[in-house]
């Protein structure tokens, strides 16, 4: 039941990314909704990151983190 609400978690965040490329879909509320979400377990790991970085590595972080755990449990 974990792991498959990891897993879960894991596409939403994947989808979050996806759909940073489609400002015109980030203003539907179902799509605030889920990034929400995706956003606040990211939230720590951003702030522990230098500020200005091209690229937000924060999802690819927490997936792996959430790998790691997945193969823990």
């Amino acid at each position: 039941m974990i792991h498959a609400l990891l897993q879960i978690f894991i596409y939403i965040l994947i989808f979050d990314v996806i759909m940073s490329y489609f400002p015109d879909m980030r203003r539907q509320e179902w799509a605030q909704v889920l990034h929400k979400i995706a956003d606040a377990p990211q939230k720590p790991i951003r702030e522990m990151l230098p500020k200005g970085l091209p690229l937000d590595p924060t999802p690819m972080i927490l997936i792996i983190v959430i790998q790691i755990l997945m193969q823990i449990l």
